[in-house]
């Protein structure tokens, strides 16, 4: 078996092995128990998509079409389509904290 795709997380690698199964190649997700050594955050490359030997040419394949689609509905719905960065949010609930403290402060 080979690994013919490294995911974002496990739900990616789920979805990644049901379209290779729905075109008739086998394929097997790993890295479940990885990713729950961290908790809840997901952390990149420990999902990952199994294959048997005989198959890896056709999940190529398919994994390069999968992607071309990926990059095809980004251009379509601008970059704003995918989640925020974890630096994003981190300034988001950084401001909301210090707007609390501000009202606590006016209010006592």
């Amino acid at each position: 078996m080979q690994i013919v795709y490294r995911s974002r997380d496990i739900a990616e690698a789920h979805i990644v092995a049901g379209m290779l199964k729905a075109e008739g190649v086998e394929a097997f997700v790993g890295g479940h128990y990885l990713q729950g050594g961290i908790g809840e955050l997901g952390m990149a490359d420990f999902a990952v998509v199994r294959v048997n030997d005989e198959d890896v040419e056709s999940a190529i394949q398919r994994l390069k079409e999968y992607d071309a689609t990926l990059d095809q509905g980004s251009a379509e719905y601008g970059s704003q389509s995918g989640p925020i960065s974890f630096q994003t949010a981190t300034y988001i609930m950084l401001g909301f904290l210090l707007l609390v403290i501000f009202l606590v402060s006016l209010v006592g």
